[in-house]
């Protein structure tokens, strides 16, 4: 079935995207796929190599109090 895998922070959305999601590892599929996504945007917006390498260290930090919401699509 096609889910919507929406992530947020502090009300702030940070990620969604459309998965076909038939069980247990596709579901991991997915999850892992938009963690990829959230980290290449996130290094893709830093200006320099030292904050890149922060970012890198620290990579987990992005979802800290994140809520993960997933609904049926139509």
């Amino acid at each position: 079935m096609k889910l919507a895998l929406h992530i947020t922070r502090a009300g702030t959305a940070l990620y969604a995207g459309i998965y076909d999601i038939t069980d247990a590892a596709t579901f991991g599929q997915a999850c892992a796929d938009a963690y990829t996504k959230l980290m290449q945007e996130q290094l893709h917006k830093e200006r320099n190599i030292g904050a890149l390498m922060e970012d890198v260290a620290a990579e987990a930090s992005v979802l800290d109090g994140a809520l993960i919401r997933v609904e049926r699509v139509q």
